[in-house]
């Protein structure tokens, strides 16, 4: 992944809780680690804007250092982050627990009303969208 200075709808950004990465050795293949760090992105879902929280996965053969080396070393995005909840203005989706929708919905509700604004305590935006090169002459 890499980070971009502003907001492009398009490339599928991600801002992250720099603060939440974990890591854990996997069990089998020795010597890898899984490492997961908090998201929280916006989607166009059935032409509406929604906001989505949720997290960021990779396996890797290293431990990272730190929350930005995790995600400068993730170059695979094919699956994108792992929604857990999401908010469009009128419908949640996500959790069943009462607890996990309140938190998740402080979380969506003033993300949707800032749009796209990064909210507090995350840092944005990081995506896996891969900058075009000029074409040069034919």
């Amino acid at each position: 992944m890499r980070r971009e200075a502003t907001f492009v709808l398009t490339h599928s950004p991600y801002a992250v809780d720099l603060n939440g990465l974990t890591v854990k050795e996997h069990p089998v293949p020795s010597s890898t680690w899984d490492c997961q760090i908090p998201a929280v992105w916006f989607r166009r879902r059935q032409g509406r804007i929604a906001a989505c929280v949720g997290h960021i996965w990779d396996c890797q053969g290293a431990a990272p250092a730190s929350a930005v080396e995790f995600l400068e070393r993730h170059t695979d995005g094919r699956y994108g982050g792992t929604c857990e909840g999401r908010w469009n203005g009128e419908r949640y989706w996500g959790a069943q627990e009462p607890a996990v929708i309140e938190q998740h919905l402080a979380l969506l509700r003033p993300m949707l009303d800032g749009f796209p604004a990064v909210p507090a305590g995350y840092d944005g935006w990081w995506t896996w969208h891969t900058p075009r090169t000029s074409g040069g002459s034919r």
